[in-house]
C-alpha cells in the first residue's frame, strides 16, 4: 500500500477511524461480568445473545438491502444511533425485561452496520482499481479496531478499578457513537457509486433475488455454513473468558489488599488489552498467511486446523481448571479468527455480484447469527450446569466437522 495517492490514504484513514472508533466499547471485557453482578445467570445471559441474534438476523438482510437501494452512508448513521439507545439501556436497566429491550437496539445497530461498511470499503476499493489487495486493506482497516479495543480495555479497566462500578463503561461507550457518525458524514459521495435508488418492491425483489443466489451458488452456500460454524461458536464462546479471568484474578494469593472487583478489573484489562492488540497484529498479517498458503482457500484450511487444536486445549485446561493453559489457548483462538475473517469476507466477495455487496455480506451475517441465536443459550445452560468446559468442547466439534467436510471437497475435487 506504499503506492497510494494522498486521497487513497485519505479514505483509508476514514475507514480504519471508523474502526478504531466502533471498538471503543468500554463494556467489551466486562459485559458478562456486568450482567452477573446485577444478578443474572448465564443461561439469561445466553437468551439475551440468542434474543439479540434472533432480531440481528431478522433484520440482516432487509438492512442490507435497504443500504443497496437507499443508501449506505445513512444506514451506517442510523446503526450508531441504536447503538447510543442500546448502551445507555444497559447502563441504566436492572432488570431482564430492560436488558432485552437494550438488545433489540444493539440488534438494529448490527444488522445496519454490519455487511454495509464492508461493502462500502469493497466498492471504493473496486473504484480505484485496487480489488486485488481486499484482504490486506481489510485486515489493516481491522487491525485498527483491534487497536481501538485494546485501548478501550485499557480505559475500562482503570474506570472499573478506581470506581468499582460496571455500569460506568455502558455510559461512556456511548460517547465514540457520536464522533464516528460524524466520519461517516464526511464519506465522500462515491462510496454510493453502486447504489441504486428503488421502491420497497423493488428492495423485496434485490433481497430475494440475493438470498436465492446465495442458496443455489454452491461457493456461496458453502462458505455461508463454514462463517455459521466458525463465527457462531467464536462469537458465544469468547466472552467466557471474562468470568475465567474473574475466577484466576480471585485466586491468586497477591494484591490481596484490593476489592474483588479491582483485582478483576486490573487482570481482565491487561490480558484484555493484549489480547486485541496481538488481534490487530493477526488482522493486519492476515494476507501473509494466505500468500504463504498460496490460496484463500488452503489458509482457510490450515486455520480450521489450529482451530480444533485450541478448542481442544481449552477443553481439557477449562475442565482442569489450569488457568495458565486455557488463558493462552483463548487468546490464540482472537488470533485466528482475525486471520480467518479477512480472508472469508474476501473470499464471499470474491463469488458475490457486485451490484448486491452489501445484501451478499449481510447474508453472511445472519447466517452468523442464526447459529448464535441456537448455540447460546444452550451453552448458557450447559456451563451453569456442569462448569466452563462445554465451551471448548462445543468448538472442538464444530472444527472437525469443519475439516472433515473440507477433506471431502478435496477429494472430490481429485
Amino acid at each position: 500500500m506504499n503506492d497510494w495517492t494522498p486521497a487513497e490514504r485519505h479514505m483509508r484513514f476514514r475507514f480504519s477511524l471508523y474502526g478504531f472508533l466502533k471498538n471503543q466499547r468500554y463494556f467489551e471485557a466486562f459485559w458478562i461480568l456486568a450482567f452477573l453482578d446485577k444478578g443474572f445467570s448465564f443461561f439469561e445471559i445466553g437468551m439475551l445473545v440468542g434474543f439479540r441474534s434472533l432480531c440481528t438476523n431478522l433484520l440482516e438482510v432487509p438492512s442490507g438491502a435497504v443500504a443497496d437501494s437507499y443508501g449506505r452512508r445513512a444506514s451506517m448513521v442510523l446503526s450508531f444511533l441504536a447503538y447510543i439507545v442500546a448502551f445507555v439501556t444497559f447502563a441504566w436497566s436492572e432488570h431482564l425485561s430492560g436488558l432485552f429491550l437494550g438488545m433489540f437496539f444493539m440488534a438494529i445497530g448490527e444488522a445496519f452496520r454490519s455487511g454495509t461498511h464492508k461493502a462500502i470499503i469493497f466498492d471504493w476499493l473496486r473504484s480505484v482499481g485496487r480489488e486485488s489487495e481486499r484482504v490486506q486493506v481489510y485486515g489493516y482497516t481491522r487491525s485498527w479496531s483491534k487497536m481501538g479495543s485494546a485501548l478501550s480495555a485499557l480505559l475500562a479497566a482503570g474506570l472499573v478499578f478506581f470506581l468499582q462500578d460496571y455500569g460506568i463503561v455502558f455510559w461512556l461507550s456511548a460517547l465514540p457513537c457520536v464522533v464516528n457518525i460524524v466520519n461517516f458524514l464526511g464519506y465522500p459521495a462515491s462510496v454510493e457509486a453502486s447504489t441504486k435508488k428503488r421502491a420497497i418492491g423493488g428492495v423485496g425483489a434485490l433481497l430475494w433475488h440475493a438470498a436465492v443466489a446465495a442458496w443455489k451458488e454452491r461457493r456461496q452456500r458453502r462458505l455461508l455454513l463454514e462463517a455459521m460454524g466458525f463465527e457462531g461458536v467464536f462469537t458465544v464462546g469468547k466472552d467466557y473468558l471474562q468470568p475465567f479471568l474473574q475466577q484466576a484474578a480471585l485466586a491468586l494469593p497477591v494484591l490481596l489488599v484490593l476489592a474483588d472487583t479491582q483485582r478483576t478489573a486490573l487482570i481482565v484489562g491487561i490480558v484484555y488489552s493484549l489480547l486485541f492488540f496481538l488481534s490487530g497484529v493477526a488482522s493486519r498479517n492476515a494476507h501473509s498467511v494466505v500468500q504463504w498458503k498460496k490460496n484463500e482457500e488452503d489458509a482457510a484450511r490450515f486455520l480450521w486446523q489450529l482451530t480444533f487444536a485450541c478448542y481442544g486445549v481449552l477443553l481439557i485446561s477449562l475442565y482442569m481448571g489450569w488457568a495458565v493453559v486455557a488463558i493462552p489457548a483463548f487468546v490464540g483462538l482472537y488470533l485466528i479468527q482475525n486471520l480467518w475473517r479477512p480472508a472469508l469476507v474476501s473470499r464471499l466477495n470474491a463469488v458475490s455480484d457486485p451490484s448486491m455487496s452489501a445484501t451478499t455480506l449481510s447474508i453472511e451475517s445472519q447466517a452468523r447469527s442464526l447459529a448464535t441465536f441456537v448455540m447460546a443459550p444452550l451453552l448458557g445452560l450447559a456451563v451453569d450446569a456442569v462448569g466452563l468446559w462445554p465451551v471448548g468442547a462445543l468448538g472442538a466439534v464444530v472444527a472437525l466437522i469443519a475439516l472433515s467436510a473440507t477433506r471431502r471437497r478435496r477429494v472430490d475435487m481429485m
